[in-house]
């Protein structure tokens, strides 16, 4: 019987920690604008604090997204060399081979 391999995403659970907190971080700057009672909002709540809260919210969403998954030995796993690949092709394909030498044609028309 043949094991299906898990899935794996892209997002662990760090990563959606991080967005949650950036989300949160995010909602808290825009209240602190809108709770602003100067006119306009042009108190140091609607002009300051809330966008420093904006840029900190934003920073935290671009780290969740760049930030690696914690199972770097399961990535470096994932690498598959050339010799591998052609010693269990996958089943259905041709094996991988090696590239044409420089200057011969890699197609030949049919006679």
């Amino acid at each position: 019987m043949e094991q299906k391999p898990t899935p794996r995403f892209a997002f662990g659970p760090r990563n959606y920690r991080l967005m949650f907190i950036g989300l949160a971080v995010l909602a808290a700057g825009f209240i602190t604008m809108t709770l602003d009672s100067a006119p306009y909002g042009e108190g140091f709540l609607g002009i300051t604090l809330g966008p420093i809260l904006l840029a900190v919210g934003f920073g935290i969403e671009f780290w969740a997204i760049m930030a690696r998954n914690g199972n770097r030995a399961e990535v470096a796993t994932d690498t598959v060399t050339r010799e591998e690949l052609s010693a269990n092709p996958i089943p259905g394909r041709a094996p991988v081979s090696a590239p044409a030498a420089p200057g011969r044609p890699t197609y030949t028309r049919p006679s």
